[in-house]
Formats: C-alpha cells, sequence, structure tokens
C-alpha cells in the first residue's frame, strides 16, 4: 500500500464527514491488522469494503453463523456465500 504516513486519526475523521475512500482505507488498515472488531463497526457504520473483507474471512473459515451476520449488517454478497455453503454438493441427489 501506498501513503502509510496517513494517520488513522485523519482517515476516522474524514470517514466521519462521509468520505467513503477513507473508510475504506480504515477496513483495509483494520484487515492487514486482523481487527475484526474494529472491520465489524465499519460494516456497522456502511463500510461495503468491510463486508468484502469480512466476507472473504468468514468463507475461507466456513463460518456460517458470520456470515450470517454480516449478511443481517447489509452486505448481500455473504447471504449469497452463505447459500452456495449451505446447498448440497452437486452430486448429493438426496431431495
Amino acid at each position: 500500500m501506498t501513503n502509510t504516513g496517513i494517520d488513522r486519526e485523519t482517515l476516522r475523521e474524514l470517514a466521519d464527514e462521509g468520505n467513503e475512500t477513507a473508510l475504506d482505507r480504515l477496513a483495509d488498515l483494520a484487515d492487514a491488522a486482523g481487527d475484526l472488531g474494529e472491520l465489524s463497526e465499519l460494516l456497522d457504520e456502511g463500510s461495503l469494503h468491510a463486508g468484502l473483507l469480512l466476507t472473504r474471512r468468514a468463507v475461507a473459515a466456513s463460518d456460517l453463523r458470520e456470515l450470517q451476520r454480516i449478511s443481517d449488517a447489509g452486505y448481500d454478497e455473504a447471504g449469497n456465500e452463505l447459500n452456495r455453503l449451505l446447498k448440497p454438493p452437486a452430486d448429493d441427489h438426496r431431495n
């Protein structure tokens, strides 16, 4: 990543003023730090990028409950991924 000299406080101020790029950058920083709590807070603030990052982590961990939570928080792709994981394998012919 470039511009590593930008401090979180400035990013937070910009995000609070409605700057979505700053909000996305905060999500990237939280993801890089493995701060799932901050990512969740950013999702609750409306960051779709945080939803994407959380969804990737939940899919990798096959965490169905987390995918449901992310979907409920407004990131629709998490619901799509949840449904995909819940479907039986193609060779499972049970009804």
